[in-house]
């Protein structure tokens, strides 16, 4: 795919999240397809935020991711799960951290407007946080994060001096009251209350579809 080198593959988030980006020379997309859902704490969040007998009955594997922010709620059907790892020496980079997932947002947003979508925006202020979002992702608002109304991609960075590695999703599903459930002990400990974030899951559309549309507008870039 021209400048880009494209990966897919399928496995254990855990095994996902730790991969190393030391290694990557090129503009590298990891198009990655979870076997079982899993719930991904941020890299500093406190473990005790899981209710995790509720996470073992249900059969939702609790892991950390090495980016920060809130959890994210993996399901194998229910988002796409794209990564970008970047190299310092490629054009698109910058030290400024807060501008650096711009690009990406756009190409998300470019994206979804390929499916016919409407009304897309990529937010590029500053971020946007409450008590809830220091538990579950999808309750903040960062730089790049790609709005369809609510928020429907979710964008983190892990840096490095030779590279960054952006993880981005884009949800097909949204269940907020099973995240209640699962985080209730997090949210009971910053004080949230029961008030739904804004997000708006992109329903109808397919994986595939959208991962083609991913790739169409990456070329682009």
């Amino acid at each position: 795919m021209g400048e880009w080198q494209v990966e897919r593959c399928r496995g254990s988030a855990r095994e996902f999240h730790a991969r190393e980006i030391a290694a990557v020379r090129d503009p590298t997309v990891w198009v990655f397809e979870p076997e079982s859902s899993a719930l991904a704490l941020g890299s500093t969040q406190p473990s005790d935020d899981v209710d995790v007998g509720l996470a073992t009955e249900l059969g939702i594997e609790v892991i950390r991711r090495h980016s920060g922010g809130g959890a994210v709620l993996l399901e194998p059907a229910g988002c796409v799960w794209i990564d970008v790892v970047l190299p310092s020496t490629d054009r698109r980079w910058t030290d400024d951290v807060s501008v650096a997932p711009l690009w990406l947002g756009q190409v998300w947003a470019g994206a979804i407007g390929r499916t016919g979508r409407r009304d897309v925006s990529v937010h590029q202020g500053p971020m946007r946080s409450d008590p809830r979002s220091a538990v579950v992702c999808f309750a903040g608002l960062g730089p790049g994060e790609v709005l369809v109304g609510g928020k429907s991609v979710g964008i983190s960075q892990r840096r490095t001096r030779t590279a960054a590695r952006f993880q981005t999703v884009a949800l097909l599903e949204w269940d907020w009251s099973a995240q209640q459930r699962l985080l209730a002990p997090g949210l009971h400990r910053v004080g949230a209350g029961d008030d739904e974030p804004s997000v708006t899951p992109l329903e109808g559309l397919t994986i595939d579809e959208l991962v083609e549309a991913f790739l169409e507008e990456l070329r682009r870039t």
